[in-house]
């Protein structure tokens, strides 16, 4: 059983029994608990401080734990309808409300009941993470003199060094920012490049965050269709013609959501078309790092390629280590890279220095390279173990193509299945899949699902998902 799924049962078991202890009873010991329940001591520190955060218990360190004696009636709320005209008050003509819509990014985000497999998960499994490297580096970096101290706005230029070896000669340190993450650069990308009310070209599908990030800056995402070589670049051109658009965003390697990559006479194209057309491309880079075990040779990023500063380049270690790892950086050329440096010093000045000289410690270790060729073979696994049960069982669901990188699977639902309901048919069957309209910025073609094959405990737990949706495939599509 995984730890959260413990600390969860372990807290309700717990809330069940608060009704036996009056106001500033004490509760059994840490002790007592872990004998009873046979878990862990840190399940058991966990769940009471679940507890304690919802005003149920107070721990006092040395005594133990306590009921917490009833709170104060909430007093009732106030009238907040005005903040509805407020919100809008910018809307004009030209410009829609921006509204932030982040549920295409919170189904990846948010945990399901415990009992349910994830296959709606958008990071590597526990199992899969460097947890014991990471807490060395972090315990590594702790010791280093200054650690705690405030970093350089650009970053630690060792990182930043690091960061620019990976996108060969055109690309120097002076050229990265390092930022909170893969997600915290796309922002500030966006934000840099095009002013609210502007058209940005998409791939379609796409990552659902990249359109909230868009949504939210009152950008208007417009969609450019992908087929299994990545975007399609006659009707790239055509877009930026019919748009006027200055950006175009895209995953040139292992896409998300199909897990397609841009091919090799594609990606010229992609660059010369931008370049013509007076544009930046942002390359979301996000699963470099995750190629399988026989992905072969991959491509170069798009930055490798380009001289002349058309590409904004998005990178992080995240998906590659853990979703709390939040390290990234964006490479850019030329004077954009002044407002990109000034954006994020607006927002945030700087990422924190003790989590940028961790991830130094993680990329030079020994570790690391250990951690990425078992990440590559345990992620071949897993999507060969997802594939052949899907097409053992469920091969009404078209999977156009079987990607060589990532940590999920993208399929086709029958004309006229209703994707909503196979979502919830799902969940009730035990399992949880992200559905496909969110990775849309208009309407789909069809009902797709992606299923994430890197969020599961092993391949027992992918044929035990698929065996759950097959049963909620036969009370929709029946």
């Amino acid at each position: 059983m995984q730890e959260r799924s413990s600390v969860a049962e372990l807290a309700n078991s717990l809330k069940q029994e608060l009704n036996r202890y009056s106001p500033g009873g004490k509760l059994p010991s840490s002790r007592a608990l872990i004998e009873r329940y046979r878990v862990s001591p840190v399940t058991v520190s966990r769940a009471l401080a679940r507890l304690a955060a919802e005003g149920l218990v107070v721990t006092r360190p040395g005594a133990g734990a306590f009921r917490a004696h009833p709170r104060a009636a909430a007093p009732s709320s106030g009238d907040t309808s005005w903040q509805e005209v407020t919100l809008s008050a910018d809307a004009t003509a030209e410009l829609a409300p921006r509204a932030v819509d982040a549920s295409g990014v919170l189904v990846t985000l948010a945990a399901p009941p415990p009992g349910v497999v994830e296959f709606n998960g958008g990071y590597l499994h526990s199992s899969l993470q460097p947890e014991q490297a990471m807490a060395a580096a972090l315990a590594r970096a702790g010791r280093r003199p200054g650690v705690w101290g405030r970093p350089p706005s650009d970053g630690l230029p060792e990182l930043r060094e690091w960061f620019a070896r990976g996108l060969g000669d055109t690309v120097s340190a002076a050229d990265i920012l390092i930022t909170a993450g893969g997600q915290s650069g796309l922002t500030t990308a966006l934000r840099a490049l095009a002013p609210p009310g502007a058209p940005v070209l998409v791939e379609s599908p796409t990552y659902p965050g990249m359109l909230a990030i868009a949504r939210a800056a009152g950008l208007r995402p417009v969609p450019v269709p992908a087929d299994a070589q990545g975007v399609r670049t006659e009707l790239l051109a055509a877009a930026f013609r019919a748009t006027g658009a200055r950006v175009f965003v895209c995953q040139p390697l292992f896409q998300n959501p199909t897990g397609a990559v841009l091919s090799a006479e594609r990606r010229p194209e992609v660059l010369r078309i931008a370049r013509e057309a007076g544009a930046f491309v942002v390359e979301d880079d996000f699963a470099r790092r995750l190629g399988h075990e026989d992905a072969g040779t991959l491509p170069r990023p798009l930055a490798a390629d380009d001289r002349d500063g058309v590409v904004v380049h998005v990178s992080s270690l995240t998906k590659a280590t853990s979703p709390s790892l939040r390290v990234g950086m964006l490479a850019a050329r030329g004077p954009v890279m002044e407002r990109l440096r000034a954006i994020q010093v607006v927002d945030s000045f700087f990422v924190p220095r003790p989590l940028q000289e961790a991830a130094l410690e993680l990329v030079g270790s020994p570790a690391w390279s250990r951690h990425l060729r078992a990440v590559a073979a345990q992620l071949r696994t897993r999507r060969d173990t997802m594939t052949a049960a899907l097409l053992r069982d469920l091969p009404e669901l078209a999977l156009p193509h079987t990607p060589s990188g990532g940590y999920h699977l993208w399929l086709r639902l029958p004309d006229g299945a209703d994707e909503s309901a196979l979502f919830s048919a799902a969940l009730r069957a035990g399992v949880a899949v992200a559905p496909g309209r969110p990775y849309f910025c208009a309407e789909p073609p069809a009902g797709h699902v992606r299923l994430s094959f890197a969020g599961v405990a092993g391949p027992a737990e992918i044929e035990e998902g698929v065996r759950r949706l097959r049963g909620a495939c036969d009370e929709v599509l029946a």
